[in-house]
């Protein structure tokens, strides 16, 4: 056997492996689509909150700016002051924060599907090696990785330095005017420039999803010798399965043979086929097939009914008819019934005969539909 090795891995993984796969946890997943449904959730939320965030932020700052002459002398300012503020930021950002959870659940569930791993959460000791975690800081693959982190930190600091560059005059007028109209134009600011930063990361995280699956998918790509052996252990080894089967088979017809010497007659095509019926009328509805073969066991029949004087019939179309139709050990089917029966008559007829010592009669030559002989019709 070649080792696994020496072979590409070009063959598509096999349902059993796949299984496997998400049973260890191991599915596509995409931070970066994660990441940007998150952020595009959140702002959403926030942009969706409308006039309402709008009041619920003007009551923050307003908090930090206004007291009474009377409240700045009490013990008790810090903690209602605090307690406000909190209960305004919980109302301004609980949409947010809503939209934001629904969107770190959704972002699995499109790549990779819902899929819950026990073994996943046990914990791998190997982890914790440090000298195995750099190998694997300056291995081929976490360079990769740092080469993404870096070219996406490049390319969307890029892209914000530019929209901030762009607005530079709107940053500069929210100081100029009252508080309110500052605020509001600060909110605004903020998720056009979250908004912007959503759609980079979407750019982003729609590529990296693509690369994931076909990465993830190459990752359990499998050799010809590993589907193999996979199927070995499914299935068996093929070697002893066929030599099972040609036990099975031998002490099938060692059976055959023992049950040969108690049939009432024997139906055969001279040289190829022969049958051995059997009927019992009291436990039989129907003559049974107790043994048969084709040439060279055909030929050992033929020498076991001799030896036990079992009365032989030659009729080719019944012989390959019977042999094609009926298993060994059923009851042959009711459109033989005729054809067997003149069988079954004549072998009455020849022991009464021999019993009376009269002539043997003339065998019978009872006709068969070709179509019951199936593939041996020319045989």
């Amino acid at each position: 056997m070649s080792d696994d090795s020496d072979q590409e891995k070009t063959e598509q993984p096999t349902e059993k492996k796949l299984r496997e796969s998400r049973e260890k946890g191991e599915v596509p997943r995409s931070r970066d689509l994660s990441g940007a449904l998150v952020v595009l959730a959140g702002v959403a939320a926030l942009m969706g909150s409308g006039q309402s965030g709008l009041e619920h932020a003007r009551r923050i700052f307003a908090l930090g700016l206004g007291y009474s002459r009377d409240a700045l002398f009490t013990d008790a300012l810090a903690g209602s002051a605090l307690h406000a503020a909190m209960h305004e930021a919980l109302l301004l950002f609980a949409p947010v924060a809503i939209a934001t959870l629904l969107a770190a659940l959704a972002g699995p569930l499109l790549l990779g599907g819902l899929n819950f791993s026990t073994e996943a959460l046990q914990p791998k000791f190997e982890r914790l090696d440090p000298i195995k975690g750099l190998g694997n800081i300056f291995a081929l693959r976490g360079l990769v990785e740092l080469g993404k982190a870096l070219l996406k930190l490049l390319f969307i600091g890029g892209v914000l330095a530019l929209v901030l560059q762009h607005w530079q005059g709107e940053l500069q007028a929210t100081g100029r005017g009252s508080v309110a109209a500052g605020i509001a134009q600060s909110i605004g600011l903020l998720g056009r420039a979250a908004l912007w930063f959503g759609v980079i990361l979407a750019l982003i995280g729609a590529i990296d999803a693509l690369y994931q699956k076909f990465d993830h998918a190459k990752n359990l790509r499998m050799t010809k010798q590993e589907i193999k052996d996979e199927m070995k252990e499914s299935e068996g080894n093929p070697e002893m399965k066929g030599r099972i089967r040609q036990v099975q088979q031998a002490q099938a017809r060692r059976r055959m043979m023992e049950d040969l010497p108690r049939a009432d007659v024997l139906v055969v095509n001279p040289t190829h086929f022969a049958v051995a019926l059997r009927y019992d009328d009291g436990r039989m509805g129907a003559p049974r097939v107790i043994a048969k073969g084709v040439d060279v066991l055909a030929a050992q029949i033929r020498l076991v009914a001799a030896s036990h004087r079992i009365p032989v019939v030659e009729a080719p179309p019944l012989a390959r008819a019977l042999y094609a139709t009926t298993e060994l050990g059923r009851e042959i089917p009711a459109s033989l019934f005729v054809a067997v029966a003149q069988v079954l008559a004549w072998v009455y007829q020849l022991k009464q005969a021999a019993a009376q010592g009269e002539s043997p009669p003339a065998a019978p030559n009872p006709e068969v539909d070709p179509d019951l002989m199936g593939p041996y019709r020319d045989a």
